[in-house]
């Protein structure tokens, strides 16, 4: 993390409008061409950055509460007119979520070119300011992750502002704001490629729905209440987005799927395309609407069995809806990046021309990939292709979880993703910064002290955490010091890392062990959750892995002891009958065994170093041999409930290949992924697609993949002739 100085821009914004919710602001600079110039840039909440009305770039970085990663863009080859329009468009969305910090809304950006300043906010060089009242303002959350939905009123010139240097827009007052502190960016710039549709899989029309139709009232839309999740009440709302694509009833009229090309919508048709793999980044339509229509672009990541995507299914409102004047071509960008494979176009009140369905693809830059694996094995090259794929959505300018419903910085996920990075690239670039962010508060409202949050940057007002997550953050560090060799981020998370472990001896118990810790205690999305009070074993298990890597972080023997001490009393007190108990409970002042038994449980201890295959080896050798993804949970160890792909099924393949077990590690990849990448293109948050499709964790396969062609090398091919 490096601060950075802005020659002469000050931060702005609309004046008195910073705190308001979903208020957008446009600033432009009307260059000539020829010359260097560089936009430095940055802002909050988010900004698009258009050369003569084309798509630019995005930004900005994220970063911690109090810091604002600031973008440097050569502009030189964008200014391709005699004068050429620069225009940020920024969203003010001043709400708390999991994906964004909720902080008063701002602009500061400057154009120089060699030593002179050109353009510079809050000075006598200003650009020019103006409204964006195009964009509905009062509608319902994305996401109880994610802040606000996409629903526009264009007028009929609405873009001239962004391409005609002489079109003065919507003129408003702009002043400058608080101080802030800017760092530079320190990751990679993402690519934007352009993917269009490859099929048209059927076309038809919609109607009213007959009767009472189905209604999106979940959290992101019952629970505002602007204290512990911020937005605009139901009755508030100018458009129920998805409410609205509820009460549309879908009829197909042409079934037949076909190459994407150019058609005509009738008035109040629709048409269904397909990305052919599961993409991210922003949704990108061409048309020609034959009077004044409503358009809707509806998105999911699988078609269920009506054929149409459902905007409600992954726990979003996955919809975009653009009121358009007819007389004129469009060609609409969201602001924000969606994922989806699948895309359906609704045109009402009016037919329209579709020239061009495609998506701005927001991925990891492929020039920042390194030593790609061709695996001979079809299979394994197409689990691999799914892997990078998933990576590369999923590692902008952080760690995210998905690129969907949250676009959030989690811990635990981001110890494998950050893995793969290492694997893909040869560097830690979004590890570090991942990590650095963190780093950027010295407390953070709303959780315990010395607690992190459970993803970040973000704000979490309803004061919950997962205390799991925050050891993981632990491990993290330890292995990107162990990769880098960079020990000065190790240092800067030293009084962070020690107020974590007193936090935690809060809740040690006579026997050393976690007991009853509060908020969300969270072991994986399986049966293996119900069992985390009073005493959760896995969750102590990983507590003696963070002691363990706590003490060989900072060469502190009283943390290894404690953690050697911690390890042998779960195998004294949790191995029972041939397994690890997951938990015990507090009867009448003693602690009591129940006889829960998962897989899971399993697998944390033996990648905790709990157990391994010389101090268990009868339960190793278990393991091995008939659990995993050829194990039926219903006529095989039916009372052992089976594990899930987050973390259960990961840490089982990070213990194959831990051993070298790598021909069996790949027939399980085979087994668990090849289904995932045969339907998306990517890999998931469960081991079905009843949620995100697209996961960043579960790109760690192509890390495995990356270590195992190592060894290969390494002993001749022997090992792992596949890749």
């Amino acid at each position: 993390m490096k601060d950075f100085s802005f020659r002469q821009a000050l931060p702005v914004w609309e004046e008195n409008r910073e705190t308001e919710m979903n208020r957008s602001l446009v600033l432009r600079a009307s260059l000539p061409r020829g010359g260097a110039p560089v936009l430095y840039v940055t802002g909050h909440t988010v900004y698009q950055i258009f050369v003569n009305g084309q798509f630019f770039a995005q930004g900005p970085a994220r970063a911690g509460h109090g810091f604002f990663r600031v973008d440097e863009l050569p502009l030189a080859e964008a200014l391709t007119a005699p004068l050429n329009c620069i225009c940020i468009l920024c969203a003010g969305y001043n709400v708390n979520s999991f994906y964004l910090t909720d902080q008063p809304s701002f602009l500061c950006a400057e154009i120089v070119d060699g030593d002179t300043v050109l353009f510079a906010t809050g000075t006598e060089k200003p650009f020019e300011a103006a409204g964006w009242p195009y964009r509905i303002q009062k509608v319902q959350r994305f996401s109880f992750q994610r802040p606000f939905t996409e629903a526009y009123r264009l007028a009929f010139d609405y873009d001239r502002f962004l391409t005609d240097p002489s079109f003065g827009g919507i003129a408003v007052s702009v002043a400058t704001t608080a101080p802030k502190r800017f760092i530079t960016r320190d990751t990679l710039r993402s690519d934007y490629e352009y993917r269009a549709a490859k099929t048209t899989v059927h076309t038809g029309t919609v109607h009213p729905a007959a009767g009472e139709s189905r209604v999106f009232h979940d959290r992101s839309c019952d629970n505002i209440d602007n204290v512990r999740l911020k937005g605009f009440p139901l009755n508030e709302l100018e458009l129920k987005a998805t409410d609205e694509v509820y009460r549309l009833q879908p009829t197909v009229t042409d079934p037949e799927a076909r190459p994407f090309a150019p058609l005509a919508l009738p008035e109040n048709g629709f048409a269904v395309f397909d990305m052919g793999v599961n993409t991210s980044g922003y949704i990108r339509l061409a048309l020609t609407p034959a009077a004044d229509a409503l358009v809707w672009a509806v998105f999911s990541e699988k078609l269920p069995a009506s054929g149409v995507p459902d905007p409600g299914s992954d726990s979003c409102a996955g919809e975009v809806c653009w009121f358009l004047q007819g007389g004129r071509s469009y060609t609409l960008t969201s602001f924000e990046p969606y994922t989806y494979r699948y895309i359906q176009v609704i045109s009402l009140q009016a037919g329209a021309e579709i020239s061009d369905v495609a998506q701005l693809c927001e991925h990891y830059p492929a020039a920042g990939l390194r030593g790609l694996l061709h695996p001979a094995d079809p299979a394994l090259k197409a689990i691999y292709d799914a892997a990078v794929e998933t990576f590369r959505q999923n590692a902008t300018d952080i760690f995210m979880d998905c690129p969907s419903r949250e676009r959030a910085g989690w811990l635990c996920d981001s110890f494998f993703t950050s893995r793969t990075e290492w694997a893909l690239t040869g560097e830690s670039r979004i590890n570090q910064a991942f990590l650095e962010n963190f780093l950027m508060e010295e407390s953070f409202r709303h959780i315990p002290a010395g607690m992190l949050p459970m993803c970040y940057p973000s704000d979490h007002y309803d004061g919950v955490y997962i205390p799991n997550w925050a050891m993981w953050y632990l491990l993290q560090l330890a292995d990107y010091s162990k990769r880098t060799g960079d020990t000065a981020l190790a240092a800067k998370a030293k009084e962070k890392m020690y107020a974590l472990a007193r936090f935690f001896e809060r809740f040690e118990n006579e026997y050393g062990l976690l007991e009853k810790l509060e908020s969300w205690v969270f072991v994986e999305w399986s049966d293996a959750n119900d069992f985390v009070q009073d005493v959760n074993f896995p969750t102590n298990m990983l507590y003696a892995k963070f002691l363990a890597d706590l003490g060989e972080l900072y060469g502190d023997p009283a943390f290894t002891e404690k953690s050697a001490r911690l390890k042998e009393t779960i195998r004294n007190m949790a191995f029972s009958g041939g397994w690890f108990i997951d938990n015990a409970l507090r009867e009448q002042g003693e602690l009591k065994l129940t006889s829960h038994h998962t897989e899971t449980a399993q697998y944390y201890a033996f990648f905790t170093g709990v157990a391994s295959p010389e101090t268990h080896p009868a339960l190793y050798r278990l393991l091995l041999e008939r659990f995993g993804p050829g194990r039926d949970p219903e006529t095989a160890y039916t009372d052992v409930p089976v594990s899930n792909a987050f973390i259960g099924n990961y840490l089982r393949l990070e213990i194959l290949f831990r051993q070298g077990e790598y021909a069996r590690l790949n027939d399980e990849i085979k087994a668990f992924f090849l289904p995932m990448a045969q339907a998306t293109g990517t890999l998931w948050e469960n081991m079905h697609s009843g949620a995100s499709c697209c996961h960043g964790f579960a790109s760690h396969v192509a890390y495995w993949m990356h270590e195992m062609h190592r060894a290969e090398t390494a002993a001749g091919g022997e090992r792992n002739p596949a890749l």
